[in-house]
């Protein structure tokens, strides 16, 4: 409701014709009076503005008239006292609806002692002064009180006047009218009219058309003065019935000619009547000073106040009235009976402070030490020697005991009756009901505070130079604040304490008794009350109240809370509460005597219409208590409590408005180092809100550009403010102001007049207010709409979570480091299982295009793998590769505009596309090197080939030989006969030199040689002991003293210590273990040595030993030497069996063998003229074609399995690496073995791995799923072969021809082993149509066969057999870079390998990562989470054994990000299985356990998996 002085001046009416226009051409005064007046040329058919005012009231329920006259209370306008009715004779007192209205004043008696007094209107007792017309007057009585009311240099209207706007119109409704002004004064004897605050009444119209009214203003009156041009004598008889000595009567006469004497005379004999000397009877003459005249009815109407003690209040106008059977409105039932209920409570209030510490004892002391206790367990600044997690303990017992003591408080008679009638009364009785104890305690804080006040005064002059002694009142005074909030605020804790019982396992739910009270709460939120979110007092936020009350508010708006968030933050003084109330008609509190400290929120509901515009449902407008008020100053924790409120406000807020008032310009300053300093901690978390800078009192037009210059120059302080506030949150870089705000002084600087023109307490609102506000509030909402894609509104539950995660960084010392930023992690998890399930896709996709390339390789003949086909190759798969790295940019970014979250996903964008092109490089890399073993693998088969191909042209040319001799002999030969004959040419054909097999390949050497080439590069010289390789296996490697490179100081520590010799092991024997893997990999994948393997087993062994960690163990090079030599030499011995069996596999003699079988074969169906169509075919299903679809789906049953696993039910536990984490140690906490325990936390990655294959194998053997997996890809590749021999129906020329074209069009799909055609390709003879058709007879049968071979198999056997390993593609997916926490070996959780920052969601005790004592060698119970945020050190190799702060643990671990737990309670998994397993892990560490918190004991498995849920969200 908009605070604007003309708005009385607004005429309502219509254009009305000329005709009619002369029948309204006679108008009033405003007082009634009959006076001739010339209508303007254009008349309109207007309505009196009293008309306006009564027509509203009467129309208005209560409250709305409450807060319209508090509105024309602060526009100094006059009120009604006594509204006339439409439709009966009685009028009604406006006591109710004044009851709002508080006033401040300083009368002369307190000007020395610069006292003052305040009080709600209705309870001031003042000398009341009435004016009244009797009869027609010309003399306009408003103008005339208007004039008196007025200082000389200000004069103000309180009164409607002819003069007006439309004040000249005759009054339909408001005669009968009785308006009631004040007189206030402040203090300032020389400029002031009347030494004491006084009431001034006038009624509008005749009195003896309102006798009622006049009877009612004689008995309530100091004075009245009756205002008259002529008595008569029928006016002498109603005077006269007057009489009596309560009050005085003045007569001011307004002399027209004609009329003096016989007014004289009449006045002559009521003189004695109404005991009236001459100057009660002032005359005002035509030509007298209008300004001498108002001075001496000043002086007449000061007389009386000063000798009258008649002193009323607008209540005991009530008494009267209701005597006169006048209706007063707050009689009505449900004020009445409200205000009973509310007497209950505030009856039993005498003293304030007293009341808060007897009655509301839950926000008292306990309250506080709560607060206090909460913040300590987050900043661990007392800890002293106590060890940090057994000082934790200490606090959360200690808050525990806090709330056990909290619960056993019951509710008092007070809080029962608030309860009942916030809760069972009808709707309007409650909302009387929240009115009358708002009001009475209003009340009763001002008498105290006036007390307070006095007894400070006088303790300061007694003691000015001991101001101990009042600093015991200065905290009463400001603690003397009692208003509904503080009832709501301790219905807050009984539910907290409550709540936090049931949690504790204290008590059962069941039992609860006030769960209903968030509803209540939520409610009242509803009906505009302001909800407290920062308790002041004690700067906290009672994180459980509030959320609920919120939740329940999301319920009762059926889930559509879709809220921006509007703040204000400023200057004391500065009229931010005011403000709000004026642009958004709110009811927060304005200053009335209450320091309320904290924050409010009230919830505004936006327009439907306009809910599209500003992406929201509603507007929470939050208000804040001034920063460096000054009754706060003097508290010891004023300044820290303006820092965490501004950063809590600013960081919840969509817009913030920062007030400042530009003439107290240190306070200014003060005000924006806080403000900065929270708009740097926001914008470091990522939330910075759109702000608005309104500098207050500023009415000069030429204000804007004047203050231009101190802008500019206030920029340069910004800037040095926001360094400091940068360096106090240890942010490692420059910032300056322009880096946390986009700050345009033309849109974002307002100036706003003061509220008040002129000085208190008469000073009426600024005509400019009210105008700027509406402007201000017009470009607010612009904003909102402008940025309303930007702002993304959050729901209830959305609030309410990153309002937590706000509080708990807060309570931190270091906010940005300890924020956890609530959507960005939802956010994160989203994107990374987004991001999963693309990478996998381009996995999938890659290596099937990888399969084709090799099987074409493998198609070629060796002499065709040149350089030139080998190039193509190459850049198709680089093409390739680029095209599906768009597409996994592309669904990212779709992904991301379509998501809820957009906005904190694109400040995660970078770190997806980064993991991306990590992706991408490090399949570039891997296909590079399937290529290249293919061509490698091939090229080394053609030696063979080409061999082969030479020797089988001479047998086949012997066989034609050998069969056109047979069949030109006369007799035919036996079968016997031809065997020997065959045998006889096979035995000159063959040589016996060419049955010895070649010598095989000393794999072990060839390896020595690159191990050598590898150390030379590297600076390293191999030993002259090591002469063979095979000599060296990795379980006979040791460690060895030798190996530290240490200082002799250094080798001192370390014989104690053993630090870098226990890292040293730990990296070794990780190495061994994943060099072992890839040895094992390449044993099973039945391809023949390649030389790639030994050189990527040393550039493994490479990259791990140059990562910085290893490097600062400071081991030798002999570490480095002997560490290839027994992983190369275990390689070597597994190497070479393979070669062994590759070249037995190829032996000459078992090939020549199979060709004298097939060729003697071949011989005799030619020679005996068989049908050889039906044996070829079959021939050729199980020598070609079979081996190569069994090839194939080796080659993508490993792709399929992974795919299966990845998209069923099975796949939430591998969509990211945090829900594998969370999967993963639910199943440890289920299955509880120690063992388990161990090798997740000592060996991860082999846990992980062996974690993966047993799920497989599990999953496959439960079900049939795998055959059907098999069944699709073989039937795949039959459809592929019928499809191929369906293309070659047209090539059937020969045999040749036909497999020639069947083998092009499958070349990238099976690999067709040329040695297996050849027989088939010898015999010309056959059949083409038939052996095609006989073919198609088969492949049923031979898919059957095979498909039974596969089911033949164990699981294992298979997966051995796959050349995509499905649990190494899951591993991929879920085990990340493979970093662990340096402290307590918990795995990085972040996406994909190349990422900035390692973290994880939870830390454990620093004992799972065998950190001991070094004094006690016990195991470490101390949290990583919990260490960096006390004053503890850490020593470790990296750390050169030196002691230092966990604190700053980034200087030496700089790649972590370690924070502080969100909460007490995240960690109690880990602290379960060390207190399960303590004595286990010690005897596995070579340590003596720890000594563990008491409170450790008592967490149970539930408890442990709660906040296993909490940490990984989700519950």
């Amino acid at each position: 409701m908009a605070l604007d002085v003309t708005a009385r001046n607004t005429g309502l009416g219509q254009d009305i014709p000329g005709e009619q226009a002369s029948s309204v051409a006679r108008g009033g005064e405003g007082d009634g009076d009959d006076v001739p007046h010339q209508s303007h040329m254009e008349s309109k058919a207007s309505l009196h503005p009293l008309d306006v005012l009564c027509a509203v009231l009467l129309c208005s329920d209560s409250f709305l008239q409450q807060e319209l006259l508090s509105k024309m209370s602060m526009c100094q306008f006059a009120l009604p006292l006594l509204l006339p009715a439409l439709d009966t004779p009685r009028c009604t007192l406006m006591l109710w609806a004044m009851r709002d209205i508080v006033r401040k004043w300083r009368p002369h008696s307190l000007a020395e002692s610069r006292g003052f007094r305040e009080e709600s209107l209705v309870l001031t007792k003042v000398p009341t002064v009435s004016f009244v017309r009797l009869g027609s007057c010309s003399l306009s009585k408003s103008q005339l009180l208007n004039e008196v009311l007025s200082p000389s240099q200000q004069h103000h209207d309180f009164f409607v006047h002819r003069d007006m706007e439309s004040g000249n119109i005759p009054r339909e409704m408001a005669d009968g009218l009785v308006e009631i002004a004040w007189y206030f004064p402040g203090g300032k004897e020389s400029s002031e009219l009347f030494p004491e605050p006084c009431a001034v009444i006038n009624l509008r119209g005749d009195i003896e058309s309102h006798w009622l009214q006049f009877s009612f203003l004689t008995k309530i009156s100091s004075v009245v003065f009756i205002v008259s041009e002529l008595i008569s004598e029928g006016e002498y008889e109603l005077l006269s019935s007057l009489q009596g000595p309560a009050t005085k009567y003045y007569f001011i006469f307004n002399n027209q000619a004609g009329k003096a004497e016989e007014t004289l005379g009449v006045m002559r004999k009521l003189a004695p009547v109404l005991t009236l000397n001459p100057s009660c009877m002032p005359q005002r003459e035509s030509v007298e000073n209008t300004a001498q005249f108002v001075k001496d009815l000043r002086s007449a109407i000061e007389a009386v106040i000063n000798s009258s003690p008649k002193r009323m209040s607008i209540e005991d106008m009530a008494e009267i009235a209701r005597e006169l059977s006048i209706q007063v409105d707050e009689d009505a039932e449900e004020s009445q009976s409200a205000r009973k209920h509310a007497k209950e409570i505030t009856a039993q209030i005498k003293d304030v402070l007293e009341y808060k510490r007897e009655k509301l004892r839950l926000q008292g002391e306990a309250w506080k030490t709560l607060a206090e206790v909460e913040k300590e367990l987050c900043r661990l600044r007392k800890q002293g020697d106590v060890p940090v997690e057994n000082y934790r303990s200490q606090l959360k017992q200690e808050l525990l005991e806090l709330r056990v003591q909290q619960n056993k408080c019951e509710l008092t008679d007070g809080l029962t009756t608030f309860i009942a009638g916030i809760d069972l009364l009808p709707p309007m009785e409650k909302q009387y009901f929240l009115k009358w104890i708002t009001f009475d305690l209003g009340h009763i804080v001002r008498e105290n505070l006036s007390n307070l006040l006095d007894q400070y005064r006088e303790k300061y002059k007694s003691s000015k130079d001991n101001p101990e002694l009042c600093a015991e009142l200065d905290k009463s005074i400001s603690a003397n604040s009692l208003g509904l909030e503080h009832f709501v605020r301790e219905l807050g804790q009984f539910y907290e304490s409550e709540f936090s019982m049931v949690k504790e396992g204290k008590m059962e739910e069941r039992q609860r008794q006030y769960v209903h009270l968030p509803g209540i709460a939520a409610d009242l939120m509803l009906e505009g009350f302001p909800m407290e979110l920062v308790d002041g007092d004690v700067s906290n936020v009672p994180l459980q109240w509030v959320t609920d009350v919120l939740t329940e508010l999301h319920t009762k708006l059926e889930g559509r809370s879709r809220m921006l968030v509007l703040s204000v933050l400023g200057a004391q003084s500065t009229g931010k509460s005011t403000l709000l109330n004026t642009m958004f008609r709110l009811q927060f509190a304005v200053s009335s005597g209450r320091y309320t400290r904290g924050a409010f929120m009230s919830l505004i509901k936006v327009a439907e219409n306009f809910q599209q515009e500003l992406g929201c449902d509603f507007l929470l407008v939050i208000d804040t208590e001034s920063l460096k008020a000054s009754e706060l100053g003097k508290l010891e924790d004023s300044y820290e409590h303006d820092n965490e409120l501004a950063t809590l406000v600013i960081g919840l807020s969509d817009i913030a408005i920062i007030t400042m008032p530009m003439e107290k310009v240190t306070e200014t300053k003060d005000i924006l180092q806080i403000v900065v300093h929270a708009f740097l901690r926001v914008k470091e978390i990522g939330q910075p809100p759109q702000c608005l800078f309104v500098h207050q009192n500023v009415s000069d037009v030429s204000a804007h550009e004047q203050n231009r210059r101190d802008r500019e120059h206030l920029l340069e302080q910004l800037n040095e403010m926001t360094e400091a506030a940068a360096r106090m949150e240890k942010l490692c870089k420059e910032v300056a102001f322009s880096d946390i705000m986009s700050y345009d002084p033309e849109t974002q600087d307002w100036n706003l007049p003061g509220l008040w023109h002129g000085f208190h307490p008469m000073a009426p609102v600024n005509l400019g207010y009210s105008k700027s506000v509406g402007q201000l509030k017009k470009h607010l909402l612009e904003l909102l709409k402008i940025h309303s894609g930007e702002m993304s509104p959050k729901n209830v539950p959305q609030f309410t979570e990153w309002m937590k995660s706000l509080c708990n960084a807060l309570k931190h010392e270091n906010f940005c480091f300890s924020f956890r930023n609530p959507f960005a992690t939802e956010a994160y998890n989203q994107l990374s299982a987004k991001f999963s399930e693309l990478e996998w896709e381009f996995q999938k996709t890659m290596h099937l295009w990888l399969s084709e390339q090799e099987t074409f390789i493998q198609n070629q003949a060796p002499d065709e793998l040149n350089s030139e086909l080998l190039t193509q190759l190459s850049q198709e798969t680089q093409q390739k590769l680029q095209c599906e790295e768009d597409k996994i940019f592309e669904c990212l970014e779709k992904y991301i505009k379509g998501a809820a979250s957009s906005t904190h996903m694109l400040e995660l964008k970078e770190d997806f596309v980064r993991s991306s092109r990590s992706t991408v490089s490090t399949f570039d890399h891997y296909s590079h090197h399937q290529l290249e073993r293919a061509k490698n693998r091939r090229k080394r088969q053609g030696k063979c080939y080409n061999t082969d191909a030479e020797f089988r042209k001479i047998i086949e040319e012997e066989v034609d030989k050998l069969l056109e001799d047979c069949r030109s002999r006369e007799c035919k030969l036996t079968n016997e006969e031809l065997e020997r004959e065959f045998q006889a040419m096979w035995r000159k054909l063959v040589p016996e030199s060419m049955l010895f097999s070649s010598m095989t390949q000393p794999i072990f050497q060839e390896m020595q040689s690159l191990l050598e080439e590898d150390l030379e590069s590297r600076g390293r010289l191999m030993p002259q002991e090591a002469v063979n390789l095979l000599h060296y296996t990795v379980s006979s490697f040791t460690m060895k003293k030798e190996y530290l490179d240490l200082t002799w100081s250094d080798t001192l520590k370390e014989l104690f210590k053993k630090g870098n010799w226990f890292k040293a092991e730990e990296i070794a024997t990780s190495l061994i273990e994943e060099c072992s893997a890839y040895i094992d990999e390449k044993t099973n994948s039945n391809a023949p040595y390649d030389e790639i393997y030994c050189k990527e087993l040393l550039c493994m062994i490479n990259e791990r030993l140059q990562q910085e960690e290893v490097s600062k163990l400071h081991m030798n090079g002999s570490f480095e030497v002997d560490l290839k030599l027994h992983i190369l030499g275990e390689a070597a011995k597994e190497f070479q069996k393979i070669h062994v069996s590759f070249m037995r596999e190829t032996d000459p003699r078992q090939s020549l063998k199979k060709l004298k079988l097939q060729y003697f074969s071949i011989l005799k169906d030619l020679y005996l003229d068989k049908e050889v169509s039906h044996k070829r075919a079959r021939d050729f299903c199980d020598q070609c074609l079979k081996p190569a679809l069994v090839d194939y789906m080796n080659k993508r049953l490993g792709i399929v399995i992974a795919d299966d696993i990845l998209r069923n039910g099975q796949s939430i536990d591998y969509a990211s690496r945090g829900f594998f984490q969370f999967t993963t140690q639910k199943k440890l906490l289920e299955e509880n073995h120690f063992q388990s325990y161990l090798e997740y936390i000592e060996n991860y990655e082999a846990f992980v791995k062996t974690r993966i294959q047993r799920h497989l194998v599990d999953h496959y053997r439960r079900n049939e799923r795998l055959e059907d997996l098999e069944t699709a890809i073989l039937s795949t590749a039959i459809e592929k072969v019928r499809g191929a021999l369906e293309d070659s129906k047209d090539k059937l020329d020969t045999v040749s021809v036909f497999l020639d074209n069947f083998c092009k069009v499958l070349q990238k799909d099976l690999v067709i082993s040329k040695d297996s055609l050849v027989g088939i390709r010898f015999i010309n003879t056959v059949n083409v149509v038939k052996f095609v058709a006989f073919i198609q007879t088969f492949l049923s049968d031979l898919e059957t066969q095979i498909l039974a071979e596969f089911e033949n198999l164990e699981i294992e056997s298979k997966f051995s057999l796959l050349s995509v390993k499905p649990q190494e593609e899951i591993f991929k997916r879920v085990f990340g870079c493979g970093k662990q926490c340096p402290f307590c070996k918990v795995p990085c959780e972040a996406v994909g390998t190349d990422h900035r920052e390692h973290f994880a969601s939870v830390h454990r005790p620093q004992g799972l990562g065998a950190y001991c004592c070094i004094e006690t060698g016990k195991l470490v119970d101390e949290m990583c989470s919990s260490a960096v945020l006390c004053g503890s050190t850490f020593q470790c190799p990296e750390t050169q054994w030196k002691p230092h702060p966990f604190k700053d643990y980034r200087d030496i671990f700089p790649d972590w990000h370690i924070q502080p737990d969100p909460n007490i309670h995240t960690s109690d998994y880990w602290k379960f299985v060390f207190k399960e397993f303590n004595q286990e892990f010690a005897e596995a560490f070579r340590a003596e356990p720890a000594e563990l918190p008491e409170e450790w004991e008592k967490i149970t498995s539930g408890q442990a998996l709660e906040s296993l849920e909490e940490a990984f969200q989700m519950k």
